[in-house]
């Protein structure tokens, strides 16, 4: 199917482009009419992600209501390490959870992995297909996994965390079952994205939420080579990897195989470009607060992030729309990236 707005694509590509492409993190959810309706009709979160019309539903509507050049399948990282055999819960006002974790080598070796593992989440794979149909070729579909060393965390800690020190520890007790998990990890999630883009993905994500977490060295060791082999891994689509926090890895992140980097808002543009060159889209990078500011303001900023990052570029925010952020506040911004023209 062609696609009438395929911006986002050559942006990634590093082609000719009218004006920067933009979407945003966490799109579809609470900040939507829609999203809310359909999320009270449900028994919870996981229910909506487990259900492929109500996912695609979901999906299509920031096309709708904001008018982004990009849909992002709606779904959750957390189906990878669900799929290998860890269920997780998913707590209301609380976020995910995992009842059992990985505490060992035994509990690593028990998971299963790989096109096995994979193969599991048909429901995300039918939520594309038909996502795809329904938007029958409005704008680019993403599809997205977690990076190793995210789910890593999620599978150790067993929750969110403020200081990951029970997956850190694991790091310097058992290194050796942790590149065990890292490679299990890494091979499901290859796998995934490919069932991803044969289900219709035009582009695909990885998310590395927890990459700040690790010193450099840790990053070095346990995150930078298995983001290296999913990249080389992934070819039939454009790959961006976005990895919150480890501005102390750009020029690493520059080597991988990947399209785009996206960056966080503390990291600029200036300095991606210093540490990386120009052989890569950069992705990014507006302060999601930025957002709860007057509109006059919200236009200013997103005018001053266009003008810093210059061509090859996709404009985003720096993670993910914050819940309570308002529907004017996300238009203003899509619409002043939209209204952008290069010279």
């Amino acid at each position: 199917m062609n696609l009438k707005n395929d911006l986002i694509l050559r942006a990634a590509r590093q082609e000719a482009i009218e004006r920067p492409p933009v979407w945003l993190m966490r799109q579809a959810g609470r900040t939507l009419p829609g999203y809310r309706e359909i999320r009270a009709s449900v028994s919870g979160f996981k229910e909506l992600v487990e259900t492929p019309e109500l996912a695609a539903t979901v999906t299509i509507e920031p096309v709708d209501v904001h008018g982004v050049d990009a849909a992002i399948i709606f779904s959750d990282i957390l189906v990878i390490p669900e799929a290998m055999g860890l269920t997780y819960e998913l707590i209301e006002k609380k976020g995910p959870y995992f009842p059992k974790t990985i505490q060992s080598r035994k509990d690593v070796d028990a998971l299963q992995a790989g096109e096995k593992a994979a193969q599991e989440l048909h429901y995300v794979y039918e939520a594309l297909q038909c996502t795809k149909q329904k938007l029958a070729g409005r704008v680019p579909l993403i599809g997205f996994a977690g990076a190793p060393w995210t789910l890593f965390s999620y599978m150790l800690e067993g929750q969110g965390s403020k200081t990951f020190s029970k997956a850190k520890k694991f790091l310097y007790q058992e290194p050796a079952a942790a590149h065990a998990l890292m490679e299990k990890l890494t091979e499901t999630i290859i796998a995934y994205l490919k069932l991803k883009i044969a289900a219709g993905a035009d582009l695909v994500q990885v998310f590395d939420s927890w990459a700040g977490a690790l010193s450099p060295q840790q990053y070095r060791t346990f995150a930078l080579p298995y983001l290296k082999q999913i990249c080389d891994a992934i070819q039939e689509v454009p790959i961006t990897v976005f990895a919150k926090g480890a501005w102390f890895a750009l020029s690493e992140l520059g080597e991988l195989d990947c399209n785009t980097l996206g960056l966080d808002w503390n990291t600029s543009p200036q300095q991606a470009r210093a540490w990386i060159g120009n052989g890569k889209t950069l992705q990014g990078n507006l302060d999601p607060c930025q957002l709860y500011a007057p509109l006059e303001n919200i236009e200013a900023a997103t005018r001053k992030m266009l003008e810093n990052f210059g061509r090859n570029h996709i404009a985003n925010l720096g993670h993910g729309v914050y819940p309570d952020i308002r529907v004017e506040a996300i238009q203003c911004f899509v619409k002043t990236v939209q209204a952008w023209r290069y010279d």
